[in-house]
């Protein structure tokens, strides 16, 4: 069971799992606030849920920016119970040919992000609250040409574990999620590749793919009553992927590359 007509953020909330994740939120009598970098989409998603929502543009990254909406909703709506951060993004590259500015912006979005989500979750949010950091699978399993989105990954679950000793005093909560292959829009440019998916999918012990409403359930479950006594904590939300083999995206690209020379 949830504490129903709770205030929760959603960073990145305007599409992908942070959408499936305000719907389950709005549906169980939440205030969901939709926190995008696509300010547009915010509103028009909050316009769609109804009742109370929100939407706001913010830039994760911005120390400034994420204050405000932090401040601005607590002004708004009452204080904060529930924080979820959805945003990432990932440049894949061996570790020889990866920009130096591609792999800032990889950790600068999914690690520094998820920082300065906690930090001002810390800062406003009313004691026995609940924070949840959408990790991955890349942060316990490395994949060629991942270097970046596995060691910020990484980075995220250390953060959730560091959070949750600190934040226990007040009686706030902080566990992540880690999501195998779900289809998003994060990960449409897997789709492109031929067989890659595949490649997941037979490394995948339960035999597909991930959706939005699953990782959703899980964040749902997190932030609940019921796992009242849970922090500190990863959930592997990946079909039992990390059992198994990572695919080789750097040779699936190359793959594609050379059939696309020969024609």
């Amino acid at each position: 069971m949830s504490t129903p007509g709770q205030v929760a953020i959603i960073v990145g909330g305007a599409s992908g799992i942070g959408w499936a994740t305000a719907r389950l939120m709005a549906g169980r009598g939440d205030t969901v606030i939709i926190a995008d970098l696509d300010g547009h989409a915010a509103s028009t998603r909050a316009a769609e849920l109804g009742g109370n929502a929100a939407g706001h543009q913010v830039e994760v990254t911005d120390e400034g920016g994420m204050r405000a909406l932090f401040d601005t909703v607590t002004a708004d709506h009452g204080p904060i119970g529930i924080v979820v951060d959805c945003a990432g993004i990932s440049r894949p590259g061996t570790i020889a040919d990866l920009s130096l500015a591609d792999w800032k912006a990889t950790v600068d979005v999914c690690l520094t992000g998820a920082f300065l989500t906690v930090k001002e979750a810390a800062r406003t949010m009313r004691d026995g609250g609940s924070i949840v950091l959408v990790a991955s699978l890349n942060g316990r399993q490395p994949g060629v040409g991942m270097s970046a989105y596995c060691s910020a990954k990484a980075g995220v679950l250390m953060l959730t574990e560091v959070a949750a000793m600190e934040l226990a005093p007040r009686g706030i909560r902080v566990n992540a999620v880690n999501p195998g292959f779900v289809h998003t829009p994060l990960t449409y440019g897997a789709t492109l590749v031929p067989g890659l998916v595949d490649e997941y999918i037979e490394n995948t012990p339960l035999g597909r793919a991930g959706t939005p409403e699953d990782v959703a359930g899980t964040i749902g479950f997190l932030t609940s009553a019921t796992a009242g006594w849970m922090t500190g904590a990863a959930v592997d939300l990946n079909g039992g992927a990390h059992t198994m083999r990572y695919p080789d995206i750097v040779q699936r690209v190359a793959d594609m590359t050379a059939s696309g020379n020969d024609n």
